[in-house]
């Protein structure tokens, strides 16, 4: 039951992170060590398991999946995202105080590079060509802007497999993905008016992406880990850019709210009361997560 407990707790900050644009649960994952795991057991839905089902053999289809690690997870996930949209309003905040919250979760970015980092061992040459990879890719896919993008079924496959993709790759965020390809509306109006021909084709797509890109995930990390891990560290690097608590950001209205589609950096020019705070809650966001990570190393993994 403890365990059970705990992972509801690191669902809970996995969660936390979902809500923030920007960030995704990957990245939390990766931070809290379970990260391999969540691959390990989305990919238990396979092939066998399919067998079994449509044998209609209960005991098996139970049993196969890692049912136990995913039910805490999705339940502890589920409930940050209720906390942090109506009890403590998160994605109001950032709106009210962005710096400071943007601050915040700076800090936890930059604590979980510092944490991550001992991981790769040693420092060689190999090191910074593969951070400098993942810097690349992460810094691109953040600047990324908008564009005008087709509303056939295909296109709507090809969003849920990048988007779903995106939010198992730590640093990166699916509704972001969305919010560039411009399919972030299309979904929610899908959802909101349950339209099937364009809920049909992103489901199978994101399912696709499921299957696909965690077994392609989980193949890296059993063959290149240290490579993975370098790679995963510059993409957090490189979102950096679009978690700094100083931007001019630009929002676009969707559905009566306020979305962030495109923010542009700088350097504050005084010691402002907003810049104070956005400097102590990065101070706050770096202490947490290392707390986070030496917790996540203590505690039992099953």
């Amino acid at each position: 039951m403890n365990n059970k407990i705990i992972l509801a707790a690191k669902g809970f900050c996995m969660g936390a992170a979902d809500v923030v644009p920007g960030v995704s649960g990957g990245t939390m994952a990766f931070i809290l060590g379970i990260y391999e795991r969540l691959i390990a057991a989305i990919r238990s839905f396979d092939v066998i398991w399919l067998q079994h089902v449509f044998k209609l053999d209960v005991k098996p289809a139970l049993q196969r999946p890692h049912f136990g690690f995913l039910i805490p997870l999705v339940i502890g996930i589920f409930c940050a995202l209720l906390f942090f949209t109506r009890i403590i309003p998160l994605p109001l905040l950032l709106h009210t105080h962005p710096e400071a919250i943007y601050g915040l979760f700076f800090g936890l970015i930059v604590g979980s590079v510092i944490a991550l980092l001992p991981e790769a061992k040693r420092f060689d040459a190999s090191m910074v060509l593969f951070l400098s990879i993942g810097i690349a890719l992460g810094w691109f896919v953040v600047t990324l802007v908008p564009t005008n993008t087709p509303d056939a079924p295909w296109f709507i496959f090809l969003s849920g497999m990048l988007a779903i993709s995106a939010m198992l790759l730590p640093g990166i965020s699916g509704a972001f993905i969305l919010l560039i390809l411009r399919k972030y509306d299309t979904i929610l109006n899908a959802i909101g008016h349950f339209n099937f021909m364009v809920l049909i084709p992103f489901g199978l797509g994101a399912l696709t992406g499921l299957v696909v890109f965690s077994r392609f995930l989980g193949w890296l990390l059993e063959r290149f880990y240290r490579a993975t891990l370098l790679v995963i560290i510059g993409v957090l690097i490189g979102t950096l850019w679009v978690i700094w608590p100083f931007q001019v950001r630009e929002y676009e209205m969707i559905h009566n709210k306020e979305r962030l589609i495109s923010s542009t950096p700088f350097w504050p020019d005084a010691l402002t009361q907003p810049v104070i705070y956005a400097l102590l809650m990065m101070v706050l966001g770096l202490a947490l997560i290392l707390i986070l990570y030496a917790w996540a190393k203590r505690v039992p993994q099953e």
